[in-house]
């Protein structure tokens, strides 16, 4: 009996001591203490807006804007000389009295200058639309003030010429013995004087945008 006894003893305690020591699956105890583990830190990959860009983005719809119309006011000045003609009624079979602006050189240079410069400016649109979808680009603006400084000094050049012929035949000049011709070609003279005047609108529309881009690169 007592042999039974210390057998049902020595077979009791490695199990009571197995239930203490056996382990939860992750390496603790049951009866030991728990930490649960530190809390992870959740970091936001969501981009912060720069303070500036909406500033940005209303100066490249601006820019955008006055773009526009220089395009319509130089394109609109060469259409508008590039069609300037007029027939006085009074000819014969042989003989006429016609005015075009193909007459003078100083036109000529005035249609192809602002030809040109309205081009050049509808091949550059998609740069300001750049700067209005990436307000803080840079390369696009300085391109962009470059060519207006360009072109501007282009179509101030064209439109200076012009108007001095205008001028001239408006008022003639008494030195020259050069007559004043606006009295027969009062369409013709019109006409050429409208679309000097129209020039100038787009040299202004020029240098707003050099305004403009500059205050743009200096904010940047």
């Amino acid at each position: 009996m007592d042999s039974s006894k210390e057998v049902e003893e020595s077979s009791t305690v490695p199990i009571l001591e197995s239930k203490r020591t056996r382990s939860n699956g992750k390496g603790k105890s049951i009866d030991g203490d728990y930490h649960a583990p530190p809390p992870v830190a959740i970091v936001s990959t969501k981009a912060i807006p720069h303070p500036k860009s909406g500033m940005k983005k209303g100066i490249a719809i601006l820019d955008f804007i006055l773009r526009l119309g220089a395009i319509g006011s130089t394109l609109g000045a060469a259409a508008v000389m590039g069609n300037n003609e007029q027939i006085l009624p009074f000819f014969t079979q042989f003989l006429q009295f016609h005015a075009q602006w193909t007459d003078f050189p100083m036109f000529q240079f005035f249609v192809g200058a602002n030809a040109i410069a309205g081009g050049l400016m509808v091949l550059f649109l998609p740069f300001s639309i750049v700067c209005i979808v990436r307000p803080l680009a840079l390369k696009p603006r300085f391109i962009l003030v470059i060519m207006d400084l360009l072109l501007m000094a282009l179509v101030v050049v064209a439109a200076s010429s012009a108007s001095a012929v205008v001028y001239l035949t408006h008022n003639g000049s008494q030195d020259a013995n050069w007559n004043a011709v606006c009295q027969q070609y009062t369409d013709f003279c019109q006409v050429s004087s409208m679309a000097v005047v129209v020039s100038f609108v787009a040299a202004l529309f020029l240098a707003c945008l050099v305004v403009v881009s500059s205050v743009a690169l200096k904010r940047t």
